[in-house]
């Protein structure tokens, strides 16, 4: 994708074959503005995030700040990754509802979550999508602040005796509401579905949360809509939206985990297996990098 930007030089990054990162601005042709050094692009082939590279009339679309374990520090802003925060945030909300969609131990009313779909799931992921937007990760910003918004928006639907959603659909028809919330869900599973199609050329860890999401969505948004004539959800479909819901969690918090441990708090490096049609991938191979990747 073809692109002009003028952006402060402070802002650039590029990447060696080695991982140091430059602030040199990249001149035509791919060559180095100060020395005329040749520089190829190595974005991880994740496309997950617009990188500022200065001057230069072309750019990689997409790099890789918020692909778990590819971070690097940018060097001259004072902005950490924000994206192991927001996956938290996601991955503790989904685990707590979905462990309620299973009907563990008897709970079955989502209550509690209305609480973590507020405060955390909600408003601290929406706030991480926001410094994703900082960093100049497009993905990241829309999949965090989104996933936030579907928190809060969660918690507004679902809120006791608050916002009386539920109850403004009387009871005349028993699945009204089902219905309604069926379709929210809906909604929900073709957004994730838009995301999943963005992380084919991202790692197997980062592809499978996505995956698994979306199936969770698909299973929940199915419960409804085919409750019975009582208003009863289908509670297969419901359980296995928990179930999908339980694997999402999890892979959200190791996507943190790969995100977080560095050499400096962490005896290893957390294993995400980039797939090998990938830019990353290709380049452990020995494969030459396209015209495409190249600029």
């Amino acid at each position: 994708m073809a692109t002009t930007a003028t952006a402060d030089p402070t802002l650039n990054k590029e990447y060696h074959s080695n991982g140091s990162a430059t602030h040199d601005h990249a001149g035509p042709n791919g060559t180095n503005g100060t020395n005329g050094t040749t520089r190829r692009y190595d974005y991880g082939g994740n496309p997950l995030a617009h990188m500022n590279t200065g001057d230069s009339a072309r750019f990689p679309a997409f790099g890789g700040e918020f692909q778990p374990g590819l971070y690097k520090p940018t060097t001259g802003r004072k902005f950490a990754n924000p994206a192991p925060l927001g996956l938290c945030a996601f991955a503790l909300t989904t685990f707590v509802l979905s462990l309620i969609n299973i009907g563990v131990r008897g709970v079955a009313e989502p209550n509690i979550v209305v609480a973590l779909a507020f405060g955390y799931g909600g408003l601290v992921q929406l706030l991480a999508g926001m410094w994703e937007m900082a960093v100049g990760n497009t993905f990241g910003a829309t999949a965090l602040s989104s996933y936030g918004g579907f928190w809060l928006s969660f918690a507004i639907v679902l809120t006791p005796g608050g916002f009386n959603i539920v109850e403004s659909y009387g009871t005349e028809d028993p699945n009204a509401f089902n219905n309604a919330f069926g379709f929210y869900l809906a909604g929900w599973f073709i957004f994730t579905f838009i995301l999943l199609l963005c992380t084919l050329k991202s790692t197997v860890a980062f592809f499978m949360l996505f995956f698994t999401l979306d199936l969770a969505f698909l299973c929940l948004f199915l419960g409804y809509l085919y409750a019975d004539a009582t208003g009863a959800h289908n509670a297969k479909l419901i359980h296995a939206g928990g179930y999908f819901g339980i694997f999402a969690a999890f892979l959200a918090w190791y996507n943190a985990l790969a995100g977080i441990a560095d050499d400096s708090n962490s005896f290893f490096v957390i294993p995400v297996a980039h797939f090998p049609w990938s830019a990353k991938g290709r380049e452990r191979r020995g494969v030459a990098k396209t015209e495409r990747e190249t600029v």
